[in-house]
């Protein structure tokens, strides 16, 4: 007789589920591995810093259109077969914008034909991405019960926080060489991501198959979730846009330098993400505590990047934001997996992953119209706008 969720032992569960631990390590590392790189990519092709910001904006909007659609179709479909999709086309795509990146960096085409290259490249790479997480929290909630879940889902955080770590150390690393090198070797790692998956994922279902009906991205049960996803996405998409022109400009270092710089910044933040997650697998907090204290600690750290006028200092603030925030990345999806029913975790996983793309579009845009205005402003934008989402009181559902 099948297993229920309930039944499933902590032990088959991390068995089930260690091979998606490994595959959102490895895309989690290619898509880390372009962030600091988006900065000096830009001024060497001779694009302004709101060129950059739409071509990291772009994939955001095809994760809010999509997430919804991938997770209800891991309801409908299964939880592997939407997995290995997305995966699968994560890898393609993000081949091709390989190719588009160094194609421009070696011919130094127009400012527009370099703009669309980055934009369909970027787009190509959230069409497929958005069905990851979305799939991939519900495979969670299929094996994990309740009261588990905000422990198991900071260890899924570990493990992208482990991608966070290797994936911008080896980028500053291996631009000494070139720009473009990091990223064709991060180009392998979502092709051994899809090996992982197709020969270890478990083809046994622990959810409800549902063919009609669906959970509206408006009930009242996810709001909060909902909102502190999306508040959260947004900082993190503001810093990582804001952090390489940072180095640029506010501490005047060279393109190289300066992607170097960066790539130790977000270094830094998956450092700081591990030990945090791995902190929360042994707390009992209820995730709103999660969300108050952790929300406190990033805005805090945020905001102090304001002083930072050296390398270390800048280093030291991701730090403490990074460690505020790995609280409340696992508390807002096992918040939103524990409101709603088996049959729902799927259409319940793509609207947080729809709220987190849509701080991801957010967020560039936010980060690089403020830091036209002045480079300290995006950073005192995070720390008002966690502030305020760690202390906004809870309504009862």
């Amino acid at each position: 007789m099948t297993k229920t969720i309930q039944e499933t032992s902590p032990a088959e569960a991390d068995f089930r589920l260690a091979p998606l631990f490994v595959a959102n390590m490895a895309c989690t590392m290619s898509m880390m591995a372009f962030m600091p790189l988006i900065g000096p990519i830009a001024r060497v092709l001779g694009l302004a810093p709101w060129h950059a910001g739409v071509s990291v904006m772009i994939a955001g909007v095809l994760w809010v259109l999509l997430a919804r659609f991938w997770g209800r179709a891991s309801d409908i479909h299964g939880r592997r077969r939407i997995l290995l999709i997305g995966i699968g086309g994560f890898a393609v795509a993000y081949g091709v914008l390989i190719a588009i990146i160094d194609t421009a960096i070696h011919f130094l085409p127009s400012v527009a034909l370099s703009f669309l290259g980055l934009v369909v490249g970027r787009g190509a790479v959230g069409l497929f991405y958005a069905a990851i997480p979305a799939a991939g929290l519900a495979l969670v909630a299929d094996h994990v019960p309740d009261h588990k879940r905000t422990g198991v889902m900071a260890a899924l955080g570990a493990a992208n926080a482990v991608g966070m770590v290797v994936g911008p150390a080896l980028a500053a690393l291996l631009a000494q060489q070139s720009l473009s090198l990091p990223l064709y070797v991060m180009g392998i790692l979502p092709l051994i991501a899809f090996v992982v998956m197709f020969k270890t994922l478990p083809s046994t279902e622990h959810h409800k198959k549902v063919t009609a009906g669906t959970l509206k991205l408006t009930d009242v049960r996810l709001r909060r979730p909902m909102m502190i996803a999306f508040v959260s996405m947004t900082c993190v998409a503001v810093a990582q846009i804001s952090v390489s022109f940072y180095a640029l400009d506010r501490l005047a270092l060279s393109p190289i330098d300066a992607a170097r710089t960066a790539g130790i910044a977000l270094t830094v933040v998956g450092v700081a993400l591990i030990f945090s997650q791995i902190f929360v697998r042994k707390l009992t907090w209820s995730p709103q505590r999660l969300v108050y204290v952790g929300g406190i600690i990033a805005a805090l750290g945020f905001a102090s990047v304001v002083f930072a006028t050296t390398q270390t200092m800048l280093w030291a603030s991701y730090f403490v934001a990074a460690a505020g925030m790995g609280l409340v990345f696992p508390a807002f999806s096992a918040m939103a997996a524990n409101q709603v029913d088996a049959h729902e975790q799927g259409a319940a996983a793509g609207s947080m992953g729809a709220a987190q793309g849509l701080g991801v579009v957010a967020g560039p845009l936010i980060g690089t119209v403020l830091y036209d205005v002045n480079p300290v402003a995006p950073y005192l934008c995070m720390g008002a706008m966690l502030l305020l989402m760690a202390v906004w009181p809870q309504r009862k559902v």
